[in-house]
């Protein structure tokens, strides 16, 4: 290894660990007081996800004792954010010059304080329950401490970013109220006291759900990842891509793309998923014949789009079900297509490039298999996984009805026999070694022994996704499972290998397992720290959101500056989305443009006739917010791709950038055609979604990379790019010929509701006052009720209406879910934000019109013809 590289090479190290575990390394007392706060704050988080506390309280009640050994949440909450404060302050040193090898006596201080201020829950719950509300002076001097101390460990943790937006909040927060009443952000809600119980004594800020989430979900799957990583599984995955994809055109960046969406699914950090995967992938790319600008934005562009690929999301989809209260397999059901055709897309671009550079993939060691032969045992394969998908689903559901009481049981001795099946199987192939990524092969691994030398390392994540989309088990409880299975593979993995390959079974084998399984203890543990502070400190911009209600008066602002063009306002909320995501970790910017952005959309699309559901709102401002890793001058992300390739890191984040267009363009689609989220759609259609989508995304890659099967002319861009939103969004040009809707009087209303169809959707234009007491517009919409007269169906929309010559207010609205003689009464008028006193000034029906997808055909004739011309001009030259 020659020097220079080896300097690039610890650099990159060390920008991944000041980011993720801390720049200090400690020697001596000090580095084991780190290591084992980190292993022990692992085992805490284990045994509060998982059975056994309630399982070991109800066996001391047995015996009469009376010991509470349940942790709940807000105690677990005050315990996580101690030992997060308590690793930051000695893990990373204050300033860039402040010493690296010893940790300074006020450092120590601060973790302690830290530390017992986080536990402040614990050591006064009583009192603080009492007083509820009404913080005293111990609380307030207490709390303020708190605040700044865990804006002090963010600050080391994860730089200035974040806390420079938490203190402008602060000061909001405090100063707003001596704003001038007529000023749109002014506010009546400033005092020290409410403050510090907002933000400490309460569970609306530091505290509040964001740090719950990191507590009850995230750490698991951050410590799943690390595990995952130690055991092996990390190296397996990009190998498994090589030997698959490396020979293909343009074969290794390919390759980098489907690995590092394969280490995305278990890594939270862009920045440590690109040092992972691109310190192999990079170097490859160039070997191909890519710029060091294209090989790096490559490796970006496939790392920072990791983060929305479900089931992990960067931690984000934790956030989200708690945040939409959403259950978490149907938020990956509506999260998986966008990513996947995101990929799909990426993939594509790397050919395009691949082909306008006439580049190769790298050699293979074996001869290429006929093409039907690989096409059958692809089938095969996909044919076998179904069928042991529906005798394990069927299988376990009739162990888990016939005894109940051994299931847990037999279900652990059939994967136990599994996993001794596959790692015997896993024995009589060579172990993968970790290859020098600063040696980069000039050839390809063989894929069949690549492929099954880790086949084992599938089994926990196999468990993990079964026990959250089939078990539908929280995703806490999933992750615990998955990581005691983990657990279980690390500790017996080398001894079952040596045993059936007939080697002697060592001490030192032994040993190595315990070690790794430490390792990855610490691992999680110091991943964590930075996490569980950005929650922390996105909890106090939250807090301040509630306490003000900003959200509500930014949309005021928002809608002022797009003047309600619809359009103009979600470029706005994309752009304030990109300016506060910037150098943010991806849990806390989603936090932040969240809690901000996503109430803006809501309100300003409901006063301009954009009814979105709010699955769409917060994935649209997250990929915008996750898009900040990518485009300079904060693209943490580029930087470390640039340091790879020795290229430019700005012309790396903005190679990065149009590759990501594809990532830009799909918010604002699914927003306007929520089918891309598969809301609301059956197989069948869903199936016609993801061909259309896929095609439209190619399409959509081919225009504006100037390139289909060979360079386009200008006017086949541009159709290019017009079939492409067409296969997105057929309604735009299905409206124009055919609309679906007809606009009434809304005296009309009653009546003309009887004629439609059940189920249907219909749009009201009301105009009324917002809580502040300011004229407003807005659209409301709702579903049609059954009912024999439209009267009926009004009645049990919860509304009643009045009329007053030519015109309908609404006189009264039922509470949403009331019990009315003891039957449950659900107001869609109310959810849908409907209120007496107001005025119905339109109504829209639905009426017959041709489905939509009918634009698709076309669409779809058209993008033949350019592909089959542009072979034609590509065969006569």
């Amino acid at each position: 290894m020659s020097e220079p590289k080896t300097a690039i090479y610890d650099d990159l190290q060390d920008m991944v660990a000041s980011n993720d575990t801390g720049g200090r390394t400690p020697t001596g007392v000090a580095k084991k007081t780190i290591v084992y706060v980190a292993i022990l704050w692992s085992i805490f988080q284990i045994y509060y996800a998982s059975p056994l506390p309630f399982i070991l309280q109800e066996w001391l009640s047995s015996l009469g004792i009376n010991l509470n050994v349940v942790v709940d949440d807000t105690k677990a909450r005050s315990i996580h954010l101690a030992f997060a404060m308590f690793l930051a302050f000695l893990s990373y040193p204050a300033f860039a010059n402040s010493p690296k090898h010893k940790i300074p006596a006020l450092d120590w201080c601060f973790a302690f304080l830290g530390a017992f201020l986080g536990l402040y829950y614990i050591f006064f719950y009583e009192g603080l329950v009492k007083r509820f509300g009404a913080p005293n002076l111990q609380d307030i001097i207490a709390g303020c401490i708190g605040v700044l101390l865990v804006l002090e460990a963010t600050r080391r943790s994860l730089g200035l970013p974040l806390v420079v937006i938490a203190i402008i909040f602060l000061l909001y927060n405090f100063f707003g109220q001596y704003f001038p009443s007529d000023w749109l952000i002014s506010h009546r809600t400033g005092s020290l006291a409410h403050i510090i119980n907002q933000q400490w004594v309460t569970t609306e800020g530091v505290f509040g759900i964001a740090l719950g989430v990191s507590t009850k979900y995230v750490f698991l799957f951050v410590l799943f990842g690390a595990l995952l990583d130690k055991a092996g599984a990390g190296n397996y995955f990009i190998k498994t891509a090589f030997a698959y994809l490396g020979h293909l055109r343009g074969g290794p960046a390919k390759a980098a793309v489907v690995s590092s969406g394969l280490t995305g699914l278990i890594s939270g950090s862009s920045i440590a998923n690109v040092v992972t995967t691109g310190t192999f992938t990079i170097p490859m790319m160039k070997r191909v014949g890519f710029t060091n600008e294209k090989a790096g934005a490559v490796e970006v562009a496939s790392s920072v789009n990791g983060q929305i690929m479900p089931p992990v999301m960067g931690a984000a989809a934790f956030l989200m079900i708690e945040y939409i209260n959403m259950p978490y397999n149907e938020l990956i059901k509506h999260a998986f297509l966008p990513a996947l055709i995101s990929y799909i897309a990426l993939v594509y671009i790397v050919h395009l490039e691949a082909c306008k550079m006439n580049l190769q993939g790298l050699a293979r060691v074996e001869p290429p298999k006929p093409f039907l032969i690989s096409l059958i045992r692809t089938l095969a394969s996909f044919l076998i996984i179904c069928i042991l998908y529906f005798a394990v689903k069927f299988g376990l559901g009739w162990i888990d009805e016939v005894i109940p009481q051994h299931s847990l049981l037999i279900v652990c001795i059939i994967l136990t026999i599994v996993y001794l099946l596959l790692i015997r199987r896993v024995a009589s192939f060579p172990d993968l070694e970790v290859d020098d990524p600063n040696s980069p092969i000039a050839t390809l691994p063989a894929t069949k022994p690549t492929v099954n030398s880790g086949l084992h390392y599938l089994i926990p994540v196999v468990v993990l996704l079964w026990c959250l989309m089939v078990e539908m088990l929280s995703p806490g409880l999933s992750a615990f499972w998955g990581t005691i299975t983990l657990i279980a593979i690390q500790l017996t993995q080398r001894p079952l290998l040596n045993f059936f390959r007939k080697q002697p079974i060592t001490k030192a084998l032994l040993k190595q397992g315990w070690q790794e399984l430490l390792e990855g203890l610490e691992s999680g543990g110091r991943n964590m720290t930075g996490i569980g502070l950005a929650t922390a400190t996105a909890g106090i911009i939250v807090g301040v959101v509630a306490l003000t209600g900003f959200g509500v008066q930014l949309s005021g602002v928002i809608e002022l500056l797009s003047m309600g063009n619809i359009i103009l306002m979600l470029i706005l909320v994309a752009i304030f989305s990109l300016i506060l995501g910037m150098g943010l970790p991806t849990t806390a910017n989603y936090i932040v443009v969240s809690s901000l952005m996503a109430i803006v959309i809501v309100e300003v699309g409901r006063q301009n006739g954009l009814i979105v559901p709010l699955i769409a709102v917060h994935l649209f401002v997250f990929y915008f917010g996750i898009m900040a890793d990518v485009t300079p001058p904060v693209g943490l992300a580029s930087f470390a791709a640039a340091a790879i390739s020795g290229g430019s890191p700005i012309k790396t984040g903005m190679v990065a950038f149009i590759y990501s267009l594809r990532t830009a363009i799909l918010p604002f689609l699914f927003i306007f055609n929520t089918d891309l989220l598969l809301l609301d759609v059956g197989w069948a259609k869903g199936i016609l979604v993801f061909i259309s989508a896929t095609t439209g995304v190619l399409l959509f890659t081919a225009g504006t990379m100037n390139y289909f099967f060979t360079k386009n002319k200008w006017w086949e861009t541009i159709l290019l790019l017009i079939l492409a939103f067409a296969l997105f969004r057929p309604g735009f040009f299905m409206e124009r010929i055919i609309p679906s809707e007809r606009h009434i009087e809304p005296v009309q209303m009653v009546q003309q509701l009887q004629n439609v169809k059940v189920g249907e959707k219909f749009m009201l234009k009301v105009s009324g006052v917002n809580p502040y007491g300011k004229p407003i517009e807005f659209y409301a919409q709702l579903p049609v009720p059954e009912g024999a007269t439209g009267e009926e169906r009004v009645k049990k929309l919860g509304l009643t209406l009045m009329q007053t010559d030519d015109k309908i207010t609404i006189d009264g609205v039922e509470t949403p879910k009331v019990i009315i003689d003891l039957v449950e009464i659900d107001s869609e008028a109310a959810k849908a934000g409907l209120n007496w006193d107001q005025t119905i000034i339109d109504v829209a029906l639905p009426q017959d019109a041709p489905a939509k997808e009918w634009i698709f055909i076309p669409a779809f004739i058209l993008a033949f013809l350019i592909g089959y011309n542009q072979r034609r001009r590509l065969k006569q030259h």
